[in-house]
């Protein structure tokens, strides 16, 4: 499945637009991993644990919008954005959405 964050692709005409795809997860902080945050707050530096979880959410919110493209007989996915929302303490929605299309 091609994805793209563009309105176009560069060699590709595109034939017919299918709609909205979306895809998305919620993720919620693990204590061990908030523990280890909070020493690193002290500290300084990147808290690689919270990078890894969000890094893992949008992989998966991506792969679950290009399942619902696939479905409906997609080429690609273009115009794609992520957006992240707060759900409640401690748990966060990471959403990828795009606009599904077939190629000529």
């Amino acid at each position: 499945m091609l994805t793209v964050n563009t309105e176009q692709m560069k060699g590709k005409e595109i034939d017919e637009v299918l709609g909205l795809v979306r895809g998305n997860t919620i993720r919620a902080r693990h204590l061990g991993n908030d523990i280890v945050a909070g020493l690193r707050n002290l500290v300084g530096g990147e808290v690689k644990e919270y990078t890894q979880m969000i890094s893992e959410a949008r992989e998966e919110a991506l792969l679950r919008m290009e399942e619902e493209a696939e479905k409906m007989g997609a080429d690609a996915v273009v115009n794609v954005r992520f957006t992240t929302s707060q759900v409640m303490g401690g748990a966060a929605e990471i959403l990828a959405y795009g606009t599904a299309v077939k190629f000529k």
